[in-house]
């Protein structure tokens, strides 16, 4: 929202500053003062017609985002718009349409016209997808005009691969992985078959003019994020993010918004510090991580290791979480993996944000307390992260009871064996 954020900077307080500060439950003027600092970003493109805006920054919700998209071997339009319609319900806040294959713009504008959360696309995707997958057709010409057509049908944010530069190519073939990321193994072949320097990079100040005629916020992907453990914090990471850190200034100078993408294997332990270094390095733009995933071996249950990830990865200061499926590393998610997803990062989301003491974050916890002490089983289902879930495995789980006998345990402990029902006569004795 380029047009918006300079606005900001001039002080101005624009009707997508209010509906999000609305929903932080903050004023106005604190989210156009994050904005004009560029540590917040609202991506909002006008001709996103059905977007409800949002703020994402440290210093507000943790937002989560949802990967969805077709392959060129599965999926359809249809599966598509109901994968993203199950990611909004589940409470995604965000949404990317990862597509490959053919009449991509027809998948892009179905899903456009429903989408209620801020859109992005990677927009080489495309442009690799026009030319029938060889990057020795790719052309500067055609990935700008992907960019601007993108733009045009309301695309609210773009990851651009723009920080992975020739030079450091060498520094990625000899990693343990190599490239995990698609755009920037893209990007790699293309430079190294042209011996040319990136042309997202050598056009950057082209590309940020499309950007403010359309309102669309950057997001700096990372091409060189590390693909397992080995590669985490390497050379090669943290020389994209040093040209990430550049491309930072020169959209904020452009009056682009812009958002940093984050690594995606990292150990446990390296975390906090490779948070802080992006925050240090990027001038405190707002941080986009995928996961990160905390190991390598937990295939089919890698939502679980990039949630733990990415718990930390918020509470050190991401703003975004990309969500991760059961089905990373296998495959394409269908519906039931991208609800698995969606909710096992809303509980990395609100688990930072409590421990950041988030305004307002922990008193969704402190009535599930209170429901559950009454045994108000319908409150605890209200209250829940997936409330159809709680519901189903209680229903599915009554103990029997006499008729008429009030719900009151469940059949974990059973009614003699109820430490609620318990503390609950003592403290009736005690007032009595």
């Amino acid at each position: 929202m380029s047009t918006q954020y300079q606005e900001a900077c001039r002080g101005s307080i624009t009707d997508a500053m209010i509906i999000a500060a609305v929903k932080e439950n903050v004023e106005p003027e604190f989210v156009r003062e994050k904005i004009a600092n560029g540590s917040a970003v609202i991506c909002f493109n006008p001709k996103h017609a059905a977007l409800d805006p949002v703020v994402v920054g440290n210093d507000f919700f943790t937002k989560i985002n949802a990967n969805i998209g077709r392959s060129p071997n599965s999926s359809s339009n249809q599966e598509e718009i109901a994968k993203m319609q199950h990611s909004i319900n589940a409470g995604a806040d965000f949404l990317m349409d990862l597509s490959v294959g053919l009449n991509l713009s027809e998948t892009r504008l179905a899903l456009l016209e429903h989408c209620t959360v801020p859109f992005g696309t990677v927009p080489i995707y495309e442009a690799l997808s026009r030319v029938d997958g060889d990057p020795n057709r790719l052309t500067k010409e055609l990935l700008i005009d992907v960019i601007k057509i993108q733009a045009e049908e309301g695309v609210d944010f773009m990851t651009l691969h723009a920080g992975f530069l020739k030079d450091f190519i060498p520094l990625a073939v000899k990693r343990k992985f190599g490239i995990c990321s698609r755009g920037g193994a893209v990007m790699a072949e293309w430079m190294t078959s042209k011996n040319a320097e990136n042309p997202l990079y050598s056009s950057w100040d082209e590309i940020l003019d499309i950007c403010v005629q359309y309102d669309v916020t950057v997001s700096l992907g990372d091409g060189l994020r590390p693909g397992c453990l080995a590669d985490a914090s390497d050379e090669a990471q943290f020389a994209e993010l040093e040209i990430l850190g550049e491309l930072v200034q020169r959209c904020r100078k452009a009056g682009v918004q812009v958002m940093v993408e984050g690594p995606g294997h990292v150990p446990f332990d390296q975390i906090q510090m490779n948070v802080e270094k992006e925050q240090e390095i990027c001038d405190g733009a707002p941080f986009y991580v995928l996961g990160p995933i905390v190991i390598d071996v937990a295939p089919g249950y890698d939502h679980i290791t990039a949630a733990i990830g990415a718990t930390a990865a918020a509470y050190h200061g991401a703003s975004l979480l990309c969500y991760v499926t059961p089905a990373e590393h296998l495959g394409l998610p269908d519906e039931k993996d991208v609800v698995e997803g969606v909710i096992a990062f809303k509980i990395a989301a609100h688990a930072a944000d409590v421990a950041k003491g988030i305004p307002g974050a922990r008193d969704i916890d402190d009535k599930m307390a209170e429901a559950r002490v009454a045994f108000d089983w319908k409150k605890q289902f209200e209250c829940a992260i997936a409330g159809d879930k709680a519901e189903e495995i209680y229903k599915s789980k009554l103990p029997k009871c006499e008729d008429g006998e009030e719900q009151h345990h469940c059949s974990m402990c059973g009614k003699d064996f109820c430490a609620v029902r318990r503390t609950l006569e003592v403290k009736e004795q005690l007032t009595r």
